[in-house]
């Protein structure tokens, strides 16, 4: 296994970076593909983000400074894709944040991809409730089982403000649960 210092030499080194590439794909894909995917909802539409994911990391692995670690900065790249990516969406089919978060959940009962059961989509239609900044920190803590400090790398953020934010989601998602 490499190390994430040679990963990056090597991704910087156009002679190996090919190669490293598809090590650094199949390092992170599933990882980022399940990020992406509880942000997005959609299988499809998770695949598209993951792919212009990775375009981004390959054409920006030179400014790459390594004042994070390679899977933060990652991250940090598949959650702006995928938060734009549902901008653009949102805007294309002229639905507010809302009414597309609604379409998403009523799309994902009907999705072969989803292979939860009826509390499973509970929770996710509990977490499709919440802000945006909630809704991540929820799912990179719950799901992915990130440390706060890396979540507050990804994002940018306080370890403070990520578990006031986790809290309060946590609150919230209960209540919802509770109410139905």
């Amino acid at each position: 296994m490499l190390t994430e210092e040679t990963l990056i030499d090597q991704l910087k080194d156009r002679k190996t970076q090919s190669q490293a590439f598809e090590v650094l794909v199949d390092t992170y894909q599933k990882r980022l593909y399940w990020h992406i995917r509880r942000i997005v909802l959609d299988h499809d539409d998770a695949d598209d983000v993951l792919q212009n994911t990775f375009i981004k990391v390959y054409r920006n692995i030179e400014g790459f400074k390594g004042e994070s670690k390679l899977y933060s900065w990652m991250y940090r790249i598949a959650t702006n894709e995928s938060l734009n990516f549902l901008r653009n969406k949102s805007k294309k089919l002229g639905l507010s944040d809302g009414e597309l978060q609604d379409r998403m959940i009523d799309n994902l009962e009907a999705d072969v991809y989803f292979e939860g059961e009826a509390i499973q989509l509970k929770l996710q239609k509990a977490i499709a409730t919440l802000p945006e900044k909630q809704k991540l920190v929820f799912n990179m803590k719950y799901f992915e089982e990130l440390k706060y400090e890396e979540i507050s790398e990804i994002l940018e953020t306080t370890v403070g403000g990520l578990k006031a934010s986790y809290h309060l989601a946590a609150k919230k998602i209960e209540a919802f649960l509770k109410s139905g």
